[in-house]
């Protein structure tokens, strides 16, 4: 973890190395085959297996006589478990029905339990946190007090979203009736949502004797993931309902006939197939290690709560030179102890006029100082909705205008969408703490404001120490030696012994019907163009034939199907499969590929060596390639000092990302992309980028070449506008006979702050385009192309002129996907 700031323990926790070498070491050991098999290595692992389920007994200080564990995929898995085995009395009969009542702060797994009491015809009654506090008034007369109809309350024991710690008393006072989460007579049962709890904090289950608690592994060891377990009270459990049966669930049955008989353990009997025996295997190793590191749950509690005490403390007195908050902390807690509050901070930065700056925003900054936090809502709109006042029609009306859970746009109409979260772990130190907090001083800060000790909580925290965790070292690679200063694939041979070989068009490029992509420009009624004597021109074109490398600079070039012929047609790819970009090797911007049309022939240079610390993820898109050879994947590994392959792109992607069209236009249906990320072609305004370079200048104090501005914004097409960011009005552009749809604006990641020529890194170029673009990092727009039938192929050419058709609402549209939009 050099370098690195981890944030997110309440997303996940980190698994230290031993964890995995007690487990590796126990592997290699011992056989475990399948726990319903009856062979000696069966055996060892069913007995493996009720050894982990005491020890998770014994972990939440209780025993085999009170609750049973249910081992499951995960805690969403166990909820849906109870949803579906409950004893439910629907509507509709002669006994009062049930009722599924849950806190409004809940996780969406929890919420999502209604989807299946709904599908039994019970009800479902949500109550907010302040509605429960006020529940002892929903006392019944005596006469009901003896119906047994069977009800349901959920609440977290920790906000995921706050950190808040509800009451565990609330568990007995519910069930003895002195809290009524309905009124409405019957028997409660409490499900206790523990999975945010456990994983800083001690469960006593002998003193708060919840009926349902499930849990996720993960949360507390960090490994194995997709391992959870549901805690059943044994008083319930008899009571449970299932009807698939899987394997090992069965103590008899025919399958000509309707007969089944359940084993008597109720583990066994809710356990479909086979368990995941060697994850639970892991569990023992995460308990021992677990211990040995820390002491114990009650020492990860006081220490977690600390430096979440801390860090608020600091963040919650961060003031402007005017007075004005820096954060906005969304709490129900003072963080004056850890029996009420959990170590999770949950905020949003303000401006100097007390504006929200967009979670999205925050995120980037923070991938650029290597800090990894969570943003958005956190699967709990019930607690988005009540800290930042966001109502059920601002719910509705964002969605409809396109915003959904997990994407990236964080503000609409100036309001916010969500936050920013971040939350401690057994492994958080004090200097993560500090790392943080020096992260939002350089970020909102000047010099001058850092220079003065503003609050005397932080005067520690100086210029020098607000400088950025990450080092960059531009150190010599040590396999500089053992390569020639330029390689060159130029072996016919090479590549046509691989399926790499690069084949140039003959004729037209192949395309789709003009009439499938191409909007509907003669059904608008009043083409709006824009005016103005200046000429548009194009001048500079640029591909990039594999994806993250440097540019391929051209005069003109031929326009395939998927945009400029080759360009992002090859990609890196990790030992797993996974796209290596700038932003976890920035070395890729020293690889230059350029493509030989006439000797059908690409050719690989490079010509620099050195190593860097930047890590992080780009898209999850799946695409169908195929592999270049083992001697170019050779020279990739040794070039970039890790073992990667080269692979290409095998045939034409039919994609339908754009489901949202401007007004007027058509559906572009089975648009073809290459490996680019949005859109088949980046436009950016040379007017915008002087507009840029003198803003960055001054905030650099030294002067920027223009052309390294351009560079680093890796676009296909750059355009001289006479008016800056003017392109951002545009809904359609032709250039010659081809005709392209604007779809949407970039939004720009971390790879604008390497230096396209040497691969440094200065984070001020992200800040100082969100400071000039007020907030936003949008720069460029994307198109894509509307094909014309011509008996000629399709060329785009520096100085040909480009003709732009206005938008009718000149406001630019929000990102079309969730995804990182950066071109790579």
């Amino acid at each position: 973890l050099s370098g690195i700031t981890y944030l997110d323990h309440a997303g996940s926790a980190l698994f230290p190395e031993s964890l995995l070498k007690a487990f590796t070491d126990d592997l290699r050991d011992n056989v475990y085959g399948n726990p319903h098999s009856q062979n000696i290595s069966s055996k060892l692992t069913y007995d493996t297996i009720e050894h982990v389920r005491y020890r998770i007994l014994q972990h939440f200080h209780t025993t085999a006589e009170d609750y049973t564990i249910i081992f499951t995929s995960g805690c969403t898995a166990a909820l849906k478990l109870v949803a579906e085995a409950f004893p439910w009395i629907p509507e509709g009969t002669k006994q009062p029905s049930s009722r599924f009542c849950y806190l409004t702060d809940s996780h969406t797994s929890v919420v999502g339990m209604r989807g299946i009491t709904a599908s039994m015809n019970v009800l479902c009654v949500p109550v907010k946190p302040k509605e429960m506090l006020l529940s002892e008034k929903n006392t019944l007369p005596p006469e009901e007090q003896n119906c047994t109809t069977p009800h349901l309350f959920s609440y977290p024991a920790q906000s995921n979203f706050s950190g808040i710690k509800y009451p565990l008393s609330w568990i007995q006072d519910i069930k003895s009736g002195k809290l009524c989460p309905s009124e409405i007579p019957g028997k409660w049962f409490v499900l206790l949502d523990a999975a945010s709890y456990v994983s800083t904090s001690p469960l006593d289950l002998r003193v708060h004797q919840a009926d349902f608690i499930p849990i996720s592994f993960y949360k507390i060891f960090g490994f194995p993931t997709g391992l959870g377990a549901l805690l059943v009270s044994n008083r319930i459990a008899p009571f449970l309902r299932k009807s698939y049966f899987g394997g090992g669930t069965a103590a008899a049955y025919l399958a000509g006939e309707d007969f089944y008989f359940p084993r008597k353990s109720v583990a066994e009997r809710f356990e479909d197939g086979t368990v995941s025996f060697l994850d639970i295997i892991a569990l023992k190793h995460g308990f021992d290690v677990l211990e040995r590191l820390t002491g114990g749950m009650e020492n990860i509690k006081q220490h977690t709560f600390a430096l979440a005490h801390y860090t608020y403390t600091v963040l919650s007195t961060l003031k402007y030179a005017n007075g004005a908050p820096v954060v906005r902390i969304y709490s129900d807690t003072d963080f004056s102890s850890p029996d009420v509050q959990g170590p999770i901070i949950n905020f949003n930065i303000l401006d100097e006029n007390g504006e929200v700056i967009g979670f999205s925003q925050v995120d980037k900054m923070a991938s650029l100082y290597n800090i990894h936090l969570r943003t958005g809502c956190f699967c709990n709109t019930g607690a988005c909705q009540m800290h930042l006042g966001i109502s059920n029609e601002d719910i509705r009306r964002n969605l409809q205008a396109g915003h959904t859970c997990g994407d990236d746009v964080d503000l609409i109409d100036g309001r916010p969408t969500g936050s920013v979260r971040i939350s401690f772990g057994y492994m958080s130190t004090f200097e993560d703490a500090q790392t943080f907090l020096k992260f939002i001083i350089a970020t909102r800060f000047s010099k001058s404001d850092i220079a003065d000790p503003f609050q005397s909580s932080v005067t520690k925290l100086t210029t020098e120490s607000a400088e950025s965790p990450v080092q960059d070292d531009y150190s010599s690679c040590n396999n500089a030696n053992k390569l020639a200063p330029r390689m060159r694939m130029l072996d016919r041979d090479l590549w046509d012994n691989s399926p790499a070989t690069l084949k140039t068009v003959k004729g037209q490029p192949s395309g789709t019907k003009a009439g499938s992509i191409r909007a509907a420009v003669s059904e608008r009624a009043v083409p709006t163009y824009r005016r103005g004597d200046k000429p548009i021109t194009v001048t500079n074109i640029y591909l990039y034939p594999i994806k993250s490398c440097s540019a391929f600079e051209v005069a003109e070039w031929p326009v395939g199907n998927q945009g400029l012929l080759y360009d992002r047609n090859w990609m890196v790819v990790n030992q797993n499969g996974v796209c290596m970009t700038q932003k976890q090797e920035p070395r890729l911007c020293l690889i230059n590929p350029s493509i030989d049309l006439k000797q059908n022939i690409m050719i690989i240079q490079a010509e620099v060596f050195w190593q860097s610390n930047f890590n992080s993820l780009l898209s999850h898109d799946r695409v169908k390639t195929y592999d270049c050879g083992e001697r170019i994947s050779g020279w990739f590994s040794t070039f970039l000092g890790r073992s990667c392959r080269l692979i290409r792109q095998s045939s034409d992607i039919k994609t339908n990302k754009h489901q949202k069209n401007t007004k007027g236009m058509a559906p572009a249906t089975s648009i073809s992309l290459s490996l680019v990320n949005e859109a088949q072609y980046l436009l950016i305004n040379v007017a915008s980028i002087s507009h840029l370079k003198d803003h960055i200048s001054a905030r650099l104090e030294e002067p920027l070449e223009m052309q390294e501005l351009i560079r680093r914004f890796r676009a296909n097409l750059v355009i001289s506008a006479p008016e800056s960011f003017e392109e951002e009005e545009w809904a359609e552009i032709s250039i010659g006979s081809l005709q392209f749809q604007v779809v949407g604006p970039c939004s720009r990641c971390q790879i604008i702050c390497i230096d396209q020529q040497s691969g440094e890194q200065n984070k001020e170029f992200l800040q100082s385009l969100s400071a000039a673009r007020g907030r936003k990092t949008n720069f460029g727009i994307y198109l894509m192309n509307q094909p014309l039938c011509s008996s000629f192929p399709d060329i785009l050419s520096v100085g040909s002129q480009v003709l732009p058709v206005l938008k009718e609402n000149p406001e630019i549209q929000p990102p079309l996907s969730s995804e990182e939009k950066c071109s790579g």
